[in-house]
């Protein structure tokens, strides 16, 4: 018997396939950002779901998957929630996006590995100083508005 939804592994896969071609701002494969959201999550005491949610984190956002797809995919409720939570729409406002990523149970740990990745200061220091400053102050509002500290 077929079992019902899609195990860590396959969401891995799954999310390594659909990201293959894209890079990051720093020119590295994507899927390096999301295997380093995923161990952060999983460092931070997140479950399963929260896991899954960040190695599915961007796929929507960034066209890598659809909408459709992740409405049909085999994926328990909460994982496709904080997909959507964590999918922020082009114009849309950071304190809406941010509200949203609040209101979902779950998500809040994910967007907090995403931060802390993207914020790398490691990461940062190979862009060059405009992209750097301007990432650096996004982050730190978005940290703002979702309550998290330093």
């Amino acid at each position: 018997m077929p079992h019902l939804t899609l195990t860590l592994a396959e969401v891995e896969a799954l999310a390594r396939e659909a990201h293959a071609t894209q890079t990051d701002k720093a020119g590295r494969p994507y899927a390096e950002h999301l295997s380093a959201v995923a161990a952060g999550v999983r460092a931070r005491g997140g479950s399963d779901a929260q896991i899954a949610a960040a190695w599915l984190h961007d796929a929507v956002e960034d066209d890598a998957l659809s909408r459709e797809w992740l409405a049909a995919a085999p994926l328990p409720p909460e994982v496709k929630d904080m997909v959507l939570a964590l999918t922020k729409e082009k114009g849309e406002a950071l304190d809406a996006y941010t509200a949203r990523i609040l209101a979902t149970p779950g998500a809040l740990l994910v967007k907090e590995s995403d931060l802390a990745h993207n914020a790398d200061p490691a990461r940062l220091a190979v862009l060059d100083e405009p992209t750097r400053t301007r990432l650096a102050a996004k982050y730190a509002t978005v940290r703002r508005l979702l309550g998290l500290t330093a």
